[in-house]
Order: C-alpha cells, then sequence, then structure tokens
C-alpha cells in the first residue's frame, strides 16, 4: 500500500488531492492544523488525519513520529500547505508567507527523509505557482505577467529552487515542482475566476503517482513541464 502525506489538506486543492489519491489506492495522511477540519475530512474521504502545523518544528516532528509508529514508511509527500499575501509589502509579512511557502517545505521534508528513504519509489511534489517562474513573469503572453505578487511569487520562487536543490542532493528521490493553475480555492478569495480544484488538482495527482522511471528536478503544468 502506498503511504502519502499531504499538508494542508482538509481543504482546496489538498482535498481534492487526497480524494483522488484515496480512489488511486492509497492510504492518504490528511495533515491539517485544526484537529476538527482535518478529522471531519478524513472520516468523509476515508483518509487518516495527522495534525501538522508547517509553521511548527515540534508539530512537524510528531507528525512524522505518528506516520512512522503506524506505517513505518512514507511513499509520497505533498507540500501542499500555502498562504497568499495581503497587499501590504513589508517585513513581517514576507516572514509569514515564507515561513509557511518555503520554510514549512524545508521543515516538512526535512523531517520526512527517514520515512522516504524506506520506500522502494519515494516521491516528493512541491505544489508551487507559475508566480515564482522567471520565465512566466517575463512573458507578456503568459497571466502571471500582468499580476504583481510581490512576496507570494518571491516564496513560490524558493519552492522552486528548493525543489532543483534538493532534487541535485538526493538522486535516489524524485522532486518535482508543479503548477496546478489558477484555481478557485481560499488563496483566491476576491476573484471569481479560476478552475475548479478537480482540474488543479490534475497535475498534483500526476506527479504523486510517477513510477521509478519518472522524472526528477522539473517543473511541471498540466501534462507539460513549465520553464523555471
Amino acid at each position: 500500500m502506498t503511504v502519502t502525506l499531504i499538508t494542508g489538506a482538509n481543504k482546496g486543492l489538498g482535498r481534492e488531492t487526497a480524494r483522488r489519491l484515496i480512489e488511486e489506492g492509497h492510504t492518504v495522511y490528511i495533515g491539517a492544523r485544526s484537529v476538527e477540519r482535518g478529522e471531519a475530512t478524513a472520516s468523509e474521504l476515508g483518509g487518516r488525519f495527522v495534525q501538522l502545523d508547517v509553521t511548527d518544528d515540534t508539530s512537524v516532528e510528531t507528525a512524522m513520529g505518528v506516520i512512522d509508529e503506524r506505517e513505518g514508511h512514507l511513499d509520497v509527500l505533498v507540500n501542499n500547505a500555502g498562504i497568499s499575501a495581503p497587499a501590504d509589502v513589508n517585513g513581517p509579512v514576507a516572514l509569514k508567507v515564507f515561513d509557511t511557502n518555503a520554510i514549512g517545505v524545508i521543515r516538512v521534508t526535512q523531517s520526512a527523509l527517514p520515512l522516504l528513504e524506506k520506500s522502494d519509489n519515494p516521491v516528493v511534489v512541491n505544489v508551487s505557482s507559475a508566480l515564482g517562474s522567471f520565465w512566466a513573469v517575463t512573458n507578456p503572453e503568459r497571466r502571471q505577467f500582468h499580476f504583481p505578487a510581490i512576496i507570494y511569487g518571491a516564496s513560490k520562487a524558493a519552492v522552486s529552487m528548493l525543489t532543483v536543490q534538493y532534487a541535485k542532493a538526493l538522486p535516489d528521490i524524485k522532486f518535482n515542482a508543479v503548477e496546478p493553475g489558477f484555481t478557485a480555492t481560499d488563496l483566491t478569495p476576491f476573484s471569481g475566476a479560476g478552475q475548479p480544484v478537480e482540474k488543479g488538482a490534475e497535475v498534483i495527482v500526476r506527479m504523486a503517482t510517477i513510477g521509478k522511471d519518472g522524472p526528477s528536478g522539473t517543473f511541471q503544468e498540466g501534462r507539460d513541464e513549465l520553464a523555471w
């Protein structure tokens, strides 16, 4: 049985990814800060809840301890938890966003490595954004060119670089970043636009289910690679 952990999985893209992977036969751990919401999501989807706050070292270590005790290994890690940034650009806002979106990836990944190393096919999927792609934000034909996102975009650029560096440093584990597309979630509360989460989750699920011959160190969008 493939054991999967998804951070920020009680709503939005994380929840839909969990639903799809459970249908694929994965044992999915629903990582969420809220015990109430996390347990409700796990019960509804048929997953397993684990309390996990990506900004809290103790919470992350405790969550990995639970998975280790119950499963003894981890096959797939989806670093999905993330927050958007308000219009204000200042140090406190930047610290909060980077702590969740980028440092959270480091906290969770580092803590998960001993469990991933026990897998026959360890996979890490980092949910990034084209707003963190230098190519996309400098390309007038891309939507991201017209949408300034100073702090959020920079935090997702950090996620993409972390993906490349982890892939280089740990070649036995496949690390890939994904761009789910402009999706209607809590990260886009002021816009009625955006594709449904079912569409956005497709690339996450695709990269979470790659085989041993799958790619590593790539940025994926839809069915294709996205330029960094």
